[in-house]
């Protein structure tokens, strides 16, 4: 079972566009159903139904006219013709309009995943991958890897005995090398699989590097990934045309992979969030997690990249997630714009930090960073090392001095001083008495009371060492404090009070 918000979600990645929700888009969706025009096929009033030959607008009226099922998808461009959307609103069906270069056959494979929850080509068992990668390899007689937009490997063909070192390189790094890649962008090849789906063959550009066949992986206008084959020209049109073939069944595995990746990504951030926000099962969700009940952290981070904030901070969530779950460290849910990962890296926040930078090295270089790491926590402190993280990135975004990662462990003198900044905006720190009056002061006379009060408290009452800071006679700044307690009723000689004039101050300033 699937919402219907979570089937538009993942289908707007193959330019999926919901056109008509008579009944909201939390409707919840638990069969699949394919329109045959020739016989009458029964559906649910919980059906996805697939409007295969529905290619004008009087068969979509007719179809929805006719059907129980809640939603209906149609091959079509925007926008969606006023008649059907009519229709639509009076039988209660929700219309999806699916760009037409998207087959049916990867609409299907991907609508049943996710409604009917099917993992066969989830990120755990990619064995039907690896079998399509050797499928094309016996058709167009070389060695076969698939790779997705980042050249990062995910499928290759078990005739791997004879290749160049670029190809071992890439298999046992499961990336393709940096001067690999290069070659590759300078030759253009990039820039055609962006555009074209026509095989290229790519000659021998660097030592190590053999010549090549590659061709895009393509779902509808997307570029998913690309297939390439250890091949010598000349390249006959046979072969060629096994690639594409090729190419289009590795399509859809990638798009029923991406599906239940989806479905997967999901479980994981319920769980998350349960032990975020201290679930009295803990312990049984951290079980389900394959995280230890001790020595826990918990990251926020948000990915900036100007108005794309909110595609970074999917972007960051996907990456985050890739891989198998084994052999990921944390687990991860993503809460509006802000990333949270339950990372166990213990005492040591070296472990957090090298996390937070392997995934920045993960994403394009116009992304920005910035995270804050939690205090270390059992299963029950989860919540509080939560507070901690949001509040240390809080620190990254208000103070740049902090840096882009934020440890609680280091910066709980900066987290405190924030908190003390909220309970001065809120008004919970009086409006009247010594610090009020002085700021007064400052403001209608010109004067530097304030500032000069700040400088003395934090030189620790040392006259020469804050007359220096403020670049004024010693004596001068004896007269000034004089003038302080003239003004005001405060009594510097007093630990208590100098103390709070010292954490009033300072809230004052930060708000």
């Amino acid at each position: 079972m699937v919402a219907l918000d979570r089937l538009v979600d993942v289908l707007g990645g193959v330019g999926a566009v919901l056109c008509a929700a008579p009944r909201g888009r939390d409707v919840d969706l638990r069969g699949v159903a394919l329109h045959d025009p020739t016989e009458d096929y029964p559906t649910s009033p919980s059906d996805v139904l697939l409007g295969l030959g529905t290619k004008t607008v009087a068969a979509a009226i007719r179809l929805i006219g006719t059907t129980n099922a809640a939603v209906l998808v149609l091959h079509g461009r925007q926008p969606l013709d006023e008649r059907i959307s009519a229709a639509a609103r009076r039988a209660g069906v929700a219309v999806l309009l699916v760009d037409p270069e998207v087959p049916w056959s990867h609409l299907a494979g991907v609508v049943h995943t996710l409604v009917l929850g099917g993992t066969s080509a989830s990120r755990e068992h990619p064995g039907d991958l690896f079998a399509v990668a050797d499928a094309i390899a016996a058709v167009v007689g070389g060695p076969v890897t698939i790779e997705d937009q980042q050249s990062r490997v995910l499928a290759y063909s078990g005739r791997q005995e004879a290749v160049d070192a670029a190809r071992v390189q890439t298999i046992l790094g499961r990336r393709v090398p940096p001067d690999v890649l290069k070659a590759l962008e300078d030759q253009g090849v990039f820039k055609h699989l962006a555009v074209s789906d026509e095989p290229l063959v790519v000659p021998s550009l660097i030592p190590g590097l053999g010549a090549r066949l590659v061709v895009a992986i393509r779902a509808g206008r997307e570029l998913l990934g690309s297939v390439w084959v250890e091949a010598e020209p000349p390249v006959s049109p046979q072969r060629m045309a096994g690639l594409v073939d090729g190419a289009r069944t590795a399509a859809l595995h990638l798009l029923r992979a991406r599906a239940s990746s989806d479905l997967e990504r999901r479980g994981e951030s319920d769980l998350v969030v349960r032990l975020m926000e201290g679930d009295a099962d803990a312990p049984a969700v951290l079980a389900r997690l394959g995280l230890p009940t001790t020595g826990l952290r918990v990251i926020a981070l948000r990915a900036d990249a100007g108005e794309a904030e909110h595609g970074a901070a999917l972007l960051a969530f996907e990456r985050a997630t890739a891989g198998f779950g084994w052999s990921r460290p944390g687990r991860s849910a993503l809460l509006g714009n802000v990333l949270y990962t339950v990372l166990p890296c213990g005492e040591n926040t070296d472990a957090a930090r090298d996390w937070v930078r392997a995934l920045s090295a993960e994403l394009p270089s116009e992304v920005v960073l910035h995270a804050g790491i939690g205090g270390t926590a059992t299963t029950a402190e989860l919540p509080s090392s939560r507070h901690e993280a949001d509040e240390c990135l809080a620190v990254s975004a208000v103070l740049p001095s902090a840096g882009t990662t934020v440890s609680y462990d280091e910066a709980w003198s900066q987290v405190l001083l924030l908190r003390l900044a909220a309970v001065a905006e809120a008004g919970r720190l009086p409006s009247r008495g010594p610090v009020a009056e002085l700021l007064r002061q400052d403001e209608e006379n010109g004067t530097a009371y304030a500032e000069t009060l700040r400088t003395w408290l934090a030189a620790q009452g040392d006259v020469r060492a804050a007359a220096q800071r403020l670049a004024v006679h010693p004596n001068t700044l004896r007269y000034r404090l004089r003038k302080i307690e003239q003004l005001t009723t405060v009594r510097l000689d007093d630990p208590e009070q100098r103390l709070a004039l010292a954490i009033a101050l300072t809230a004052t300033t930060l708000s």
